[in-house]
C-alpha cells in the first residue's frame, strides 16, 4: 500500500521557498500527494508581517507535519 507523501521541493537558494506574501500576511503553502491518487494542497497563514517569523513558523509546520508523511521530494 502506497503511504501519503509530502511535497516538499526546497530551493536552497530561495529563503522564502514555501512562503508567498498576501497584503503584508505571509502564509506557507505545500502539497500533500495520498495514497489513493489525488492530492491536496494545504495553505497556512503563518499570522505575522515579518519574513523572519514566517520563515521559523514554516518550518516549525514542516517538522510537525513531517511527523505525519513520508518526505517526497
Amino acid at each position: 500500500m502506497k503511504k501519503t507523501k509530502l511535497a516538499l521541493r526546497v530551493n536552497a537558494d530561495n529563503l522564502n521557498h514555501h512562503l508567498w506574501n498576501n497584503r503584508g500576511v505571509w502564509w506557507c503553502h505545500l502539497t500533500v500527494h495520498k495514497s489513493d491518487a489525488t492530492a491536496e494542497r494545504m495553505r497556512f497563514s503563518l499570522k505575522t508581517r515579518d519574513v523572519e517569523r514566517a520563515r521559523e513558523r514554516r518550518d516549525k509546520i514542516f517538522e510537525d507535519i513531517s511527523k505525519h508523511y513520508e518526505i517526497a521530494a
